[in-house]
């Protein structure tokens, strides 16, 4: 691959650059996957696309190449369709709840996988969290299936799945700006279509992209705007929840537009032990789950066709306790 013709093709600017094919995009990404690409190009074309913006094409491409060298994993025997939690930001304004989201789904039986970082940069992220509660995180593939067999619950670092992908968010560190790996470890799939995706984008034009990408590849998803990042829904504020399958776009839930009239009682520090009493707390049924987190889970028992329809989801919600203001 000609390295200098390309960043000249994708290095003009918003303005004045050329989008890549797919099938460009795919080669391209998969050597920059491969360590094939070297330092110099590989800054350079990480600055070209940051300025430019990934095309819809062209996150096919990575995406298609990350998926052909992601390590999957075995959807557990007999189970719902499993959920994938992508959780890299972490929270630092608010508590970080995608813990909670995971182990409300683990209490209906629905297996889980959540993948991320282990180092939050000043973030409390759910690895940490977990810690706390008694989740810790595999250290190989073949320990994260065991976990997920036997418990429905598993925290698996990046680096286990997806080495090549690890090195291209850790760029970030280095060069001072995200890349397209940040959007990218949002929609990869370890279970190879198997599974329901729950992911999250903080800017429009990310969830514009998200949502072509992942409706062309097929993923099922629940896709909403992030909450710091995160996957979980604002507990003060429900987001837009659409469910992407079969080529469709459904809408499961409109945005709010204004806060709760009655805010939810929720952690009085957002620090890992802190968020985790809490979730206990929550899980015990001493403290009401956020609406917004309620209906988000409804919105999943519905996909992975834990429930028969929407409605039935709902219902089961609320009769178990945690539905506030499903309709």
């Amino acid at each position: 691959m000609n390295f200098a013709q390309l960043i000249r093709e994708i290095a003009r600017g918003s303005e004045g650059a050329t989008d890549m094919p797919y099938e460009e995009a795919q080669l391209l990404y998969g050597a920059m996957l491969d360590g094939g690409v070297p330092d110099l190009e590989l800054g350079a074309v990480a600055i070209a696309l940051r300025m430019k913006g990934e095309s819809v094409d062209e996150m096919r491409g990575f995406l298609a190449a990350t998926n052909e060298r992601l390590f999957g994993l075995k959807r557990p025997a007999g189970s719902t369709r499993p959920v994938v939690l992508p959780s890299y930001n972490g929270a630092r304004k608010g508590p970080n709840l995608t813990p909670l989201l995971a182990l409300l789904l683990r209490r209906f039986h629905i297996p889980v996988l959540v993948h991320g970082l282990i180092e939050g940069f000043g973030r409390v992220t759910t690895a940490q969290i977990f810690r706390e509660l008694g989740v810790m995180p595999a250290n190989g593939l073949a320990q994260a299936q065991q976990m997920l067999d036997d418990t429905g619950l598993v925290y698996v670092p990046l680096s286990v799945i997806s080495s090549g992908l690890s090195v291209q968010l850790a760029l970030r560190s280095r060069l001072g700006l995200r890349n397209s790996a940040h959007s990218l470890v949002k929609m990869i799939d370890p279970f190879k279509g198997e599974s329901l995706l729950i992911t999250a984008a903080t800017h429009p034009e990310y969830i514009d992209n998200m949502r072509e990408v992942l409706r062309s590849v097929g993923t099922r998803t629940l896709l909403s705007r992030a909450t710091e990042g995160e996957p979980f829904a604002n507990p003060k504020r429900r987001p837009r929840i659409e469910y992407l399958h079969d080529g469709e776009c459904e809408l499961l839930f409109e945005a709010e537009h204004d806060s709760l009239k009655t805010l939810p009682h929720l952690p009085d520090a957002s620090d890992a032990k802190t968020t985790a009493d809490w979730i206990r707390r929550v899980l015990a049924g001493a403290v009401a789950v956020p609406p917004p987190i309620a209906n988000q889970l409804a919105c999943a028992l519905y996909a992975t066709g834990y429930a028969d329809d929407f409605n039935q989801a709902k219902a089961i919600v609320a009769v178990d306790g945690f539905g506030l203001a499903l309709a």
